[in-house]
């Protein structure tokens, strides 16, 4: 089994604000509301604060995006997973939270046969955000202590922005998305963004929302502390 990391602090340290402003996603065109060729862990904070994410086509080129619908996890009150779900909760996974943040982000970048946006200075900017308290990770381990599934994102006050998952057995990432619900629920959360609906996230019960709905939302949902 990995040795676990350090616990990332609470509540979490402000990186250096970034000179860079995005621009009001409401004001934007379409859904690409800047591009740029490097980030910065305040660059990526100050995006999720307007409802926007980093989505890199390759390195040195970043869009960053603002979906429209955006997709989310309802997290008001909880219901009944489906029973694929409450399946695969039954086989047996071990799950942790922030024991190997590292792993699980190189290993969402490693197990898609579509490629990947999780590019070099993503990694390094989102490991510099774990390191201050921002970025998490869910893990799922099976009975031999392998890591087989996991999830990452980023927690600033009530809201929960999921960044991607992976799995190497089957079952293992809804085990993580199913955890991270329910941890999400059980801290208080408000807000649990999945960013674009794919088909396995609607079958989680993730669900789309206007644009402007979801920035409305957002500034409650900032409002914290809220452990992760």
């Amino acid at each position: 089994m990995m040795t676990a990391m350090p616990r990332p602090p609470f509540p979490p340290v402000e990186p250096r604000a970034s000179r860079v402003q995005l621009p009001d996603p409401l004001d934007a065109e379409g859904e690409v509301v800047a591009v740029s060729r490097s980030m910065s862990a305040g660059l990526v904070l100050q995006a999720y604060r307007k409802g926007i994410f980093p989505w890199p086509v390759r390195e040195s080129l970043i869009p960053w995006v603002s979906p429209d619908p955006r997709c989310h996890f309802p997290l008001e009150k909880a219901g009944r997973w489906p029973r694929s779900v409450r399946r695969d909760l039954r086989l047996g996974f071990r799950t942790s939270r922030d024991q190997a943040f590292e792993e699980v982000m190189n290993a969402c970048g490693e197990t898609r046969s579509e490629g990947t946006w999780i590019t070099r200075e993503l990694r390094r900017t989102y490991l510099e955000l774990h390191e201050l308290g921002w970025a998490h990770s869910v893990e799922v381990w099976n009975d031999t202590g392998k890591l087989v599934g996991g999830l990452y994102g980023v927690a600033v006050g009530g809201l929960f922005a999921g960044e991607s998952m992976f799995h190497r057995e089957t079952g293992a990432s809804k085990v993580a998305f199913a955890g991270t619900a329910d941890h999400l629920r059980a801290r208080g959360f408000i807000l649990f963004d999945v960013q674009v609906r794919t088909g396995h996230l609607a079958s989680l019960g993730c669900v789309e929302i206007p644009r402007p709905e979801y920035l409305r939302r957002l500034p409650g949902a900032l409002r914290g502390p809220h452990e992760f």
